[in-house]
């Protein structure tokens, strides 16, 4: 593992923020699934799709089990792969504008009760301090773009597809922002505005972000995975842990759930209606 940029003594820290000189140009970046919401996204929205008439129950099925364990064991690279190319073959043919139309109810009706309270606050706290605040993510950059408006950030980078005639075509124009993009698209970023990168932070839960975590002066760790946990400690990186046991519960039972609804019809056609009533109860509780 690359060593990267240790925070350590000489780095001062207020409620969490790194504190620096006024005089230094600096940015926040935050990564977007499962650091400043819980799980995935392109599942939520895939879900609001479902719900809207956008697209069937089957496209969105097999994402629904991607989502469960994304949740319960973070990204993996292998997989992360085939959730983005499914998420395209789903996206040929929609007209990008009913489609972002769309995401906003779904930020409304899905996203908006989903956002991490902790990760919030220290976006705020940059944003109070006048730091420019951008969103970094794999997921589609309309998506992106919907979160950071509703939240007020300065904007969002995000993986970028085709559109011909207003119409996506199902395939990408470069990279999936993901690993070492990511890290690529936000220097160009900085360079493009001007961001000193000694001067900037970002906020990540994945060992897959780690080439953007050690690219910038003050590198955190939220809701991290294991490996990404490790190196945070060794590095002295401030790690931020907004999960606790009962929102394990409380948010990863029912996106169990409702993963459960998803291919029930498919897996199980022989389930009495009276169980696959009370899973669909259960799903239908969200966070309460």
């Amino acid at each position: 593992m690359s060593g990267g940029r240790t925070c350590g003594p000489g780095k001062a820290f207020r409620d969490g923020v790194a504190v620096r000189s006024s005089a230094m140009s600096g940015a926040a970046f935050f990564d977007l699934d499962n650091t400043l919401i819980k799980g995935s996204v392109l599942f939520h929205a895939g879900a609001g799709m479902v719900r809207h008439g956008l697209v069937t129950r089957t496209e969105i099925a097999r994402h629904a089990r991607q989502h469960v364990a994304f949740r319960w064991r973070g990204e993996h690279t292998g997989e992360l792969a085939g959730v983005r190319e499914r998420a395209l073959v789903i996206g040929a043919g929609l007209r990008v504008a009913e489609v972002v139309a769309l995401g906003e109810q779904v930020y409304d009706e899905r996203l908006a009760g989903r956002i991490w309270d902790g990760t919030r606050r220290l976006a705020e706290q940059h944003r109070e301090r006048g730091d420019p605040v951008w969103l970094v993510t794999g997921a589609p950059v309309e998506l992106a773009e919907i979160v950071a408006g509703r939240l007020g950030l300065s904007g969002a980078l995000g993986t970028v597809s085709e559109v011909e005639d207003g119409v996506w075509t199902g395939r990408l124009v470069g990279e999936i922002l993901h690993g070492k993009a990511k890290a690529d698209a936000v220097r160009a970023l900085a360079q493009r505005e001007g961001f000193d990168l000694d001067a900037c932070t970002a906020y990540s839960d994945s060992i897959n972000d780690l080439p953007l975590l050690e690219m910038v002066a003050y590198p955190h760790a939220v809701n991290p995975d294991r490996q990404l946990s490790r190196v945070a400690a060794e590095h002295g990186w401030p790690v931020h842990d907004f999960r606790t046991r009962r929102q394990v519960i409380r948010v990863v039972v029912p996106a169990t759930a409702a993963a459960i609804v998803a291919v029930t019809p498919f897996l199980w056609p022989s389930t009495s209606r009276h169980a696959k009533r009370a899973v669909a109860r259960l799903a239908r509780r969200g966070p309460r």
